[in-house]
């Protein structure tokens, strides 16, 4: 005995379409929910531009880039005007000196960032500021003998301040009159 069925085409096709309408919502049910946003989360990257200009301790910019809570160090070696002062190494405090690869004392700026960003963008920033640079030189005894060595003029400074992530800038005053303006991008 051989049975035969013959489907239609068009139930046939019902079929199909039934089935994979079936196996698409198992799929769309098990898949996660796609959830849209606008606003950058506070704990993304940003882009930091710092822009030092000072009389004393030279023009320099850079831009790195922090997290919120990370710090970053910027930090710029140049000669000051009138060149390089050189130094002996019996000087007081050459340790501390900041050398050029010839061994003489060049002017240094240091600048620490610090941001914490809330969640509304605003960054609240710790800055803190290490300068020093050859002021002339000064005749100094040391173990009798008589050296010219530099004189330093310094500068130690600490600043908090809040400024928008948005990318517009933030200009402080130092104590000496140098400014350093940040912007902050997303």
């Amino acid at each position: 005995m051989n049975m035969k069925v013959r489907l239609r085409p068009v139930a046939v096709l019902v079929s199909i379409a039934a089935c994979a309408a079936g196996g698409f919502a198992l799929l769309a049910q098990a898949a996660p929910p796609i959830t849209v946003t606008s606003k950058t989360p506070a704990d993304g990257p940003i882009k930091y531009t710092v822009k030092v200009a000072s009389k004393t301790y030279g023009n320099a910019q850079d831009t790195r880039t922090i997290q919120s809570g990370q710090t970053d160090d910027y930090t710029w070696k140049t000669t000051p005007p009138g060149g390089s002062v050189s130094v002996s190494d019996q000087c007081p405090g050459y340790g501390s000196l900041s050398l050029n690869a010839n061994g003489a004392v060049q002017r240094e700026m240091r600048i620490r960032l610090a941001p914490t960003v809330a969640e509304d963008g605003t960054a609240t920033v710790q800055m803190s500021v290490l300068a020093s640079t050859p002021n002339g030189e000064k005749a100094t005894k040391v173990h009798g003998k008589t050296l010219q060595c530099p004189s330093v003029a310094t500068l130690s400074q600490v600043v908090r301040f809040t400024m928008p992530t948005s990318g517009s800038a933030k200009t402080v005053s130092l104590s000496d009159g140098s400014q350093v303006t940040i912007s902050a991008q997303r």
